[in-house]
């Protein structure tokens, strides 16, 4: 069954395993942590439990949290340690203040901290997967956040939205609801004048993307309406349905389930796991650029040969993820290379017979093999 209105969310028949992302501003304001707010939603997740659907909490708050009580100017983020130390403190104050109030419940929180590499390295995120499921069998409510205190720029996810849609992802869940300042995806800024809220999106396009903007209006959290997009074209991949919703109010999830206000992004696709996790990876090793009759070949189910290959950038090995590219910059694929990046640059616009006498040695057939391949 697959989520077709925002009411679904309260199924559980079509929805039996959701995930619910909680934003900084939300959980965390000038004051300090808005506790009663957090009680009601908390109940709200033990009346999802009671009727028997699974949930996974994704938690921000942590770098606020330790922020306010290191004393740091910009809410802990400005600079990198910063933000590292803030998590450290925030993150035991978190993770304590979950298992109160889901205790007060009789339900069992589970804490997990991740980083980018967690869910981009295939093992780890398989690991990762593993260690969910345990958890939801075992009846507890994971609340998971990013691991702040070591993540570096570079390996750093940077906003709970797209972490929890690739948690989503690894845990196989029916939709994401991401509680935030807003009300959903407007087509416009929705501070200018005739704004409209948009219920339903049938897939992230780049007209859709057009509509949003980068920043985070509370200035508390590290994502805006674009990370908010990202995450859904991340779930869309997986099958996953995801929903926008204003978490400013009490008992948030009545009023978006119950009242339908909200966006709802309905999954279009499932690709298989391996392809979804491809698909939804944020970090890759290099580019690939292809021209228009590669593009259209890739369109039809094609693996990539080298022949149609016009352009190699970054440093990758085989097997690292890169990105396919039309000529105009757009991204086709995401895939795994067969070769390195110095042998796609002398295999580029080459036929395959010539490839024996290039490299060498025997060549493997396609440049990224179409079961290692998958369409944006």
């Amino acid at each position: 069954m697959t989520i077709a209105r925002l009411s679904d969310l309260a199924d559980t028949a079509v929805c039996p395993l959701l995930v619910i992302k909680v934003g900084s501003s939300l959980l965390v304001n000038r004051d300090g942590v808005r506790r009663a707010w957090l009680e009601s939603l908390v109940a709200e997740i033990a009346d999802a439990r009671r009727r028997g659907q699974r949930v996974i909490v994704v938690s921000s708050g942590a770098i606020a949290l330790g922020a306010a009580r290191l004393g740091l100017e910009k809410g802990g983020r400005g600079s990198l340690a910063d933000a590292q130390a803030a998590a450290a403190v925030g993150q035991i104050a978190l993770s304590g203040l979950w298992a109160q109030l889901l205790g007060n419940h009789d339900l069992t929180a589970a804490q997990i901290l991740l980083t980018l590499d967690d869910l981009e390295e295939r093992r780890r995120y398989l690991n990762a997967t593993a260690t969910l499921a345990r958890l939801l069998d075992a009846g507890a409510v994971p609340v998971i956040n990013e691991n702040d205190s070591v993540a570096t720029q570079e390996i750093r996810f940077g906003d709970n939205d797209r972490l929890a849609a690739r948690v989503a992802q690894a845990a196989q869940a029916s939709a994401v609801l991401l509680l935030s300042d807003v009300d959903g995806l407007y087509d416009r800024n929705p501070r200018q004048p005739g704004a409209t809220l948009i219920d339903v999106v049938e897939g992230v396009t780049p007209a859709v993307h057009a509509m949003a903007s980068a920043e985070s209006a509370s200035g508390m959290g590290s994502g805006g309406m674009t990370s908010k997009l990202q995450a859904a074209e991340i779930a869309e991949l997986a099958g996953i349905a995801l929903v926008i919703a204003n978490g400013l109010h009490d008992r948030p999830i009545a009023r978006a389930t119950g009242e339908g206000i909200g966006t709802l992004f309905r999954s279009r696709r499932k690709a298989g796991a391996r392809k979804a996790w491809l698909g939804g990876r944020l970090r890759l090793k290099g580019e690939l650029t292809v021209d228009d009759g590669a593009a259209a070949a890739l369109a039809r189910g094609s693996s990539l040969l080298a022949k149609g290959v016009i352009g190699v950038a970054g440093t990758f090995e085989r097997g690292d993820p890169v990105a396919i590219c039309a000529a105009n910059g757009r991204t086709l694929a995401h895939g795994l290379a067969e070769y390195h990046a110095d042998e796609c640059a002398r295999l580029q616009g080459r036929h395959s017979s010539e490839h024996a006498e290039l490299l060498g040695y025997a060549p493997r057939s396609a440049v990224i093999h179409r079961d290692q391949l998958v369409l944006k």
